[in-house]
């Protein structure tokens, strides 16, 4: 990405082995995220430019001399976060806050896009989770679902889980993109009575309701906000925010219940947001969230997604060759798409 809407597909020297826990990983999917739209209307022109994409699935090709989970020929699935998965943020499950990781496009580790032929891995064994019995050939459905895994399904399970999403729970969504409907599907799984989903794009809510929604409301403001309450009694006891701006926020906070939790997991694209007694403090509001771990989650919701219990993959609505991949975003920002897939 050179700058606010242009996208360009370049030429880049082939990645190789620079350390010995690198792998180099051919991508056979790989996708545009609803985080990568924010540069996309923001960044400053760059002559440079930035490589973009951290969400992929494919082979290795090459391991350093020390990596010992991996082989070339498996296929992997690589979270959109590095980690060496054995500092004491990882043991605990929070591979995002890795004291030796970091994430795509990362200057600091060396990292370049995964909207790309080929990405070197650093941190292969941490990073990297194998799939044996997948390969080239695997049904186009299932390498969808297994690809969600890299972002999207896992950043919808976080929501959900840091939610206290549990039996019987009444929950609230706030947004139709696919982090929003699979926070649907993922609240659903744990357990929830009541899932609302906050959206006005009905052939996304239709989705939704698929996944799980029991009902959907397609206003927003103070009349969605008010719509809510009256389905949820009062408020929702819990809301996992997976939009990102302000208005989202705000809506949140306008349809949680006293006692309630807040779970933002869309990249908040403000800095100052309301938390005060009027807001948060007085209603003992708990606010969670955060950039998922997904490392934490993948093998955890990978058996479901192997044996087809779930198919989270249908979130994906277009496919288009890595060459194409301008056209992605720009179907993505005009909403004309949900979720593009790259295949390169």
């Amino acid at each position: 990405m050179y700058g606010a809407g242009d996208v360009r597909v370049t030429d880049a020297p082939d990645p190789t082995i620079q350390l010995a826990t690198d792998a180099v990983v051919r991508v056979t999917r790989a996708c545009v995220c609803g985080s990568d739209l924010h540069p996309y209307h923001s960044m400053p022109a760059s002559v440079d430019g930035t490589p973009m994409g951290h969400e992929f699935i494919g082979v290795v090709e090459q391991v350093g001399g020390e990596v010992t989970t991996l082989s070339p020929g498996d296929f992997v699935i690589a979270p959109f976060a590095v980690s060496c998965g054995t500092c004491e943020f990882c043991r605990a499950g929070l591979h995002t806050s890795c004291v030796r990781g970091g994430f795509w496009s990362d200057a600091r580790i060396g990292t370049a896009g995964g909207q790309a032929e080929a990405v070197r891995v650093p941190l292969a064994d941490g990073t990297l989770v194998k799939v044996p019995g997948v390969g080239d050939s695997t049904d186009e459905a299932l390498l969808a679902s297994l690809l969600t895994l890299s972002d999207v399904y896992g950043t919808g399970w976080h929501a959900a889980v840091k939610g206290g999403v549990r039996e019987g729970s009444t929950v609230t969504v706030v947004g139709d993109g696919a982090v929003g409907l699979l926070a649907v599907l993922s609240a659903t799984q744990l357990g929830a009575e009541r899932v609302v989903l906050m959206g006005r794009h009905q052939e996304r809510t239709d989705l939704g309701r698929e996944l799980g929604a029991t009902d959907v409301v397609a206003e927003r403001g103070d009349e969605g906000i008010a719509a809510v309450r009256d389905l949820t009694d009062g408020g929702s006891e819990i809301v996992l925010e997976a939009v990102g701006h302000m208005p989202a926020y705000e809506q949140a906070v306008g349809i949680v219940r006293p006692g309630g939790v807040i779970s933002r997991v869309g990249v908040p694209q403000y800095d100052d947001a309301p938390v005060g007694f009027g807001s948060l403090f007085g209603p003992n509001i708990t606010l969670t969230g955060g950039p998922a771990p997904v490392r934490a989650y993948i093998e955890e919701l990978l058996p479901a997604v192997l044996d087809g219990t779930v198919d989270p993959g249908r979130v994906f609505d277009l496919t288009v060759g890595l060459e194409e991949a301008p056209k992605a975003y720009a179907a993505m920002d005009e909403r004309a798409a949900l979720k593009v897939m790259i295949r390169p």
